[in-house]
Order: structure tokens, then sequence, then C-alpha cells
């Protein structure tokens, strides 16, 4: 090899060594970079999920104030002051079944765009509800923003249908009336055990006519119009319902609490306790108060950022603040608003922020409860959740746990705020303590009912672990929390039989 070869190889040589030092350096300071990126992502994400956690934090000194809370606002509603933030609706209930009652009674829950019409023929002591059947009915959607005439005619007509069904397992006693349980999930000022007025329509319906006007009365109108002879013995809402299927399985129930896609509690009050009660007192010494919880609101509650802007935009801001803390309708979306700030402020998922993570509700509760049961090795679950929901084709586990561990954060709360709601209505009625007298604590039983409830077993595990603890040891053995299905329905007809008109005869 020439000397001027030798120099042109050992030029060339060095230009690809230096060459490579420099590609060297620079992958090098982009991995360190790229390090650093990622540390001030982690430093991020962790911020948000600490602040996330502190402000959304139910320590049991905080709940044992926040049932403190609830039980002065029950008793401002009781005394019948309109600035009570839960309304205690009196439902002239003052008869729960017994488990007694003999006959065949029949029910109407109408709450929504469908409604269910049910018979039961119960057999009295011992033998309960011998037979049952239900059928359920679309309402046309004209109807729901038709005339208050033409929807009650299509019910009845319905109802009349269903009665002609009547098999030979229901017998009606010779020279009696059928009587019905209704069940009108919509704002009613009860004004006795089978009549109420209309506040106004809800849930899509927009009816002329009818606000004002006696609900019962219309119906009762419509069955005649029908040739339909039938009485309704009661008119009450799906959590009066709720408590009396749950005392007629179990005579120690003294509340039903609904947590669903909304939440109310009902519960058996003593009426010489209710200060704006003017009539005679019932016999039964009871009455049924229809607490209307989901508007309650005390400075206690552990309200974020994301509570105050979700209520800010919703249809009802400054409302049912409780409800939208702790029920089924509310809690994907906040989870969704948290991992939105995760994504805007800590790049939680990338660069750019998914655009399906910016609308409204697209999280629902029954996803987050998905996610948060997944106790998958690589969280596949939530991975095809965020995938399916957020638009995020592949996310790292990191990303899935931190994605877990919102919906434990958010279940948690709300569970727990439940569970210091249900220790408020306990302390009320002095069942959160041993007796002063030394005797032996009485069993006491809740009933409830709900898809939040009954669906997601993280939810309900840790509503009852708190409630044991805000009762302590002694209490928590005697009391005892029961899921109570379909309290709307069947609850309504056992209301129709403990309030019969025959009920003295039997």
């Amino acid at each position: 090899m020439g000397k001027a070869a030798a120099v042109g190889t050992a030029v060339v040589v060095c230009a690809a060594v230096g060459t490579a030092v420099v590609l060297a350096r620079r992958r090098r300071r982009e991995a360190e970079l790229l390090e650093g990126a990622s540390a001030e992502r982690k430093r991020k994400v962790g911020a948000v999920i600490e602040d996330v956690e502190r402000t959304l934090s139910t320590p049991t000194a905080l709940l044992r104030s926040i049932a403190g809370d609830m039980v002065s606002e029950m008793e401002r509603g009781l005394r019948g002051d309109i600035h009570s933030a839960v309304k205690m609706l009196i439902t002239y209930v003052d008869n729960l079944p017994t488990g007694n009652e003999q006959g065949l009674f029949y029910a109407l829950d109408l709450g929504g765009t469908n409604f269910r019409v049910l018979r039961v023929q119960l057999g009295g002591k011992g033998k309960q509800v011998i037979h049952q059947q239900y059928n359920e009915v679309s309402i046309p959607p004209h109807l729901m923003v038709g005339t208050s005439m033409e929807l009650f005619d299509f019910i009845a007509a319905a109802l009349s249908k269903f009665v002609e069904t009547e098999g030979d397992d229901f017998h009606l006693p010779e020279g009696r009336q059928r009587e019905l349980g209704f069940t009108f999930s919509f704002p009613v000022n009860q004004t006795s055990i089978s009549s109420g007025t209309l506040i106004k329509w809800t849930k899509g319906f927009s009816i002329n006519g009818t606000v004002g006007e006696d609900v019962v009365s219309e119906l009762s109108k419509a069955m005649d119009r029908q040739g339909l002879d039938m009485r309704v013995t009661a008119l009450v809402n799906d959590t009066v319902g709720t408590l009396a299927g749950g005392r007629y399985a179990d005579n120690d129930v003294v509340a039903a609490i609904i947590l669903g896609t909304g939440t109310n509690a009902a519960y058996v009050e003593h009426a010489n306790a209710i200060p704006k009660w003017t009539g005679l007192l019932p016999k039964s010494g009871n009455m049924v108060i229809n607490t209307e919880w989901g508007s309650f609101k005390s400075d206690k509650l552990p309200l974020s950022e994301f509570d105050k802007a979700m209520d800010f935009e919703s249809l009802n801001p400054g409302e049912q603040i409780y409800e939208k803390m702790i029920s089924g309708m509310y809690l994907g979306e906040i989870v969704r608003r948290i991992l939105l700030k995760l994504a805007n402020d800590a790049s939680l998922f990338g660069n750019v922020v998914p655009p399906k993570l910016e609308q409204p509700f697209v999280l629902r509760t029954p996803d987050m409860s998905a996610m948060h049961h997944d106790s998958s090795h690589d969280l596949n679950i939530v991975g095809a959740k965020l995938k399916d929901i957020v638009g995020v084709a592949d996310t790292s586990l990191e990303v899935r746990y931190i994605a877990r561990h919102i919906c434990d954060i958010v279940a948690e709360r709300a569970a727990r705020l439940a569970a210091a709601g249900i220790f408020g209505i306990l302390k009320k009625l002095g069942r959160d303590k041993l007796p002063s007298s030394g005797g032996k604590m009485p069993r006491t039983a809740i009933a409830l009912d709900g898809g939040l409830y009954e669906h997601y077993r993280k939810f309900s595990s840790c509503l009852e672990s708190t409630l044991t603890d805000l009762l302590g040891e002694d209490v928590s053995s005697s009391v005892v929390t029961k899921l109570a299905n379909d309290g709307s329905g069947i609850g309504a007809a056992l209301l129709a039989a403990s309030h019969s008109q025959y009920a003295e005869v039997d």
C-alpha cells in the first residue's frame, strides 16, 4: 500500500470513529433527555395523585362529623325548616308489612320510559309470597310529551290487560275490590297514603295538565274509563317500597337505602319526633320518612376541584351535592375528570390528550367498576377499557395501575360517605351506641338496593367495613346490612296490603 493510500485509509477510519463517537454521544444525550423527561412525567403524575388522595380523603373523624351534620339537617327537616338540606318528607306510611298479610294485591311501578305491572298472592304468616307475576311495558315516546289523559289511559289499558291474564294461582275473595300499590318515582307533594300532587315531570316526560294534579286521581279516572274496578291504596316512591319489602322479609329492618344511578334513604321515625306533623298520631306510633338525602350538603363534605367543576356544568348546579359524590350516575365521570387532569398536567397518555377523554360522561360507572375489579397480572381489562373508551390503543402497565388506583380512590370516598349517611340515620334513631341502661343491644337491619350496591363489590365491601368502624365492635355486631331486590315493585304491593281497606276485617 502506498503512503498516500495509507493516509487516506487512516482518515476514513478516523472519520468513521469520530462519527460513531458523535452518534454515541447523541444517543446517550437523547437517552438522558428521555430519562429526564420520564422522571419529570412521573414526578408530575405523582404530584397530581398525591393531591387527589389528599382532597378525596375521608378519615373516620371527618365521617363522624359529617354524620353529625346529617342528623342536624334531618332534625331541621322534621321541624319543617324550609332551609333544611334534607326535606324529610312525610310519606303517610304508618303501617309496614308484618308478614301476616293475605290475599291478592297489585303494583304499578312508573319511574321512567318503561313501567311494570305486578301481582302477588300473599299467604300470611309463614307462607308470605306464594305466587307473583309481572309484565313490563314500554311507553311510546309521543305519550311522554302528550296529554295526561293519553298517558294514564295507556297505563290503565295495560293494567286491565294484565288483570285479564289472572290465572288460577291468584284468588280474590268474593265481593272484594282489587287493590294496587302505585310506585310513582317523580317529585310529588304527598297529602295522604293514597294521594299526592305532581310537582314536576322529570326523566324526559313533559305532559300537559298533570302538574298540580293528584296522580292517584288521574290513574283512578283512567281505570274507571277502562271499566277496571281497582283501588289505589298506597302511593309510594321506590325507597319506601324497598323499606316495605325489607321489613316484610325481616322485622328488624328500620331503614332502606337506594344506591344506584341516584341515591335516597327512608327510615321509620317515631311519630312524636316529627314536630311538623299536625294530625293525630298514628296508632302504630311510627311514620316512614322519605329523607331525600341526595340533596344533603355540608361544608365538611370533601369536595374536590373535580366535584365542583362537575356540579357547575350539571343541569342542577348547587343541588344534589351528596348524590353527586356517592351515586352511580357520577362516579365514572369523576374518574374521567381526574384522568383528564393527569393527561393535561402530567402527560399520562403521552404528549397528546386523547380527544375522547374530553367528552363528559364517556366513562360510566360500570366501566369504572370493571377496571377497579381487574385482578389480572397485566390488567388487561383496564387496558381494554382505556382503548375502547378513552381511545388509547397501547397503555403501559404503569398507566393501567394508575387508572385502577384512581377508581379505587373515588369508589372508596363514595362508599365511606354513604356509610357516614347510614351512620347518621342510626345516630338519629339512637342505635349508634349501647343502651345506657346496660340492656341488650336490639338487632338492627338496613335494607339496601340499587345496582351500585349490588354489583360494585369493592364499593359495597368498603361501605360495610366503614359502617362497622363507625359503630364500633360492640354495636356493629347487632347491625346487619341486607340486599333487598325489587323494592319498587313488590314493596308497593306489600304496602297496598298493609294499608288495605279490608285490613281491619282481616
